[in-house]
């Protein structure tokens, strides 16, 4: 009774931070920006990457994160503050890959820390309560580690194939991805990798919370 009581707590946390469910009839899609973004393609590049944000906004996606590992510090704040201020007063909560300080610099929402960074305990420790922290993963036993080390969720990936995580190895697969939603049962696990409009569903159905992508939602079409 207590643990089912804790996993839920769990899942509310997330649910009280963005401000709506998180379940599989109300999946939170989450739209990661592209990484193509460079300090010499910035002043003309850049502007494509806010109006997705705006569209993807107006559209009510419930999570957004700026994941361009390419820029300087100063642009990616200068990024990162742009697209809080088009979130502001709406459904749409902003979070950062990786850098902490530029998180807090722009007054995002959030981090998301990759499998190379710090554990999420760790990173809380300069985070207000509300802040949102999700965290990389590619393995169950690592899943497992991340939700006892205070992640509010956990990417899985690749869960299919995809150019941008074949670093990671060959796709999970569904089974896998079913195998880690029951092993952290009431746990918000976010299905990523090769993620498209043929598959989100069958990842859903294997009980993820809801689904990630970079290609598949940065295409308008797909957001509306």
């Amino acid at each position: 009774m207590l643990k089912c009581l804790k996993e839920r707590e769990v899942s509310l946390n997330l649910e009280a931070k963005i401000g709506r469910p998180v379940s599989a009839s109300s999946p939170l899609i989450y739209l990661i920006t592209k990484g193509d973004l460079t300090p010499e393609n910035f002043a003309f590049q850049s502007e494509h990457t806010i109006q997705i944000i705006r569209f993807a906004t107006a559209q009510k996606i419930p999570l957004i994160q700026i994941r361009e590992k390419l820029l300087t510090a100063k642009l990616l704040v200068k990024l990162a503050s742009d697209a809080v201020k088009i979130a502001k007063n709406t459904e749409t909560k902003i979070i950062i890959n990786d850098r902490v300080d530029i998180a807090l610099a722009a007054y995002a929402d959030g981090v998301h820390l990759p499998a190379s960074a710090v554990l999420p305990a760790v990173a809380r420790r300069l985070l207000k309560r509300s802040f949102i922290c999700g965290r990389s993963t590619h393995s169950i036993r690592e899943a497992e580690v991340m939700k006892d080390e205070g992640a509010d969720f956990i990417t899985f990936s690749p869960v299919f194939e995809t150019p941008s995580k074949a670093e990671f190895g060959p796709p999970q697969g569904l089974e896998k991805l079913r195998e880690v939603c029951e092993r952290l049962k009431g746990f918000p696990v976010i299905a990523l990798g090769g993620i498209n409009n043929e598959n989100f569903q069958s990842s859903l159905d294997c009980g993820a919370k809801g689904f990630a992508a970079i290609r598949f939602l940065n295409e308008r079409k797909n957001l509306v």
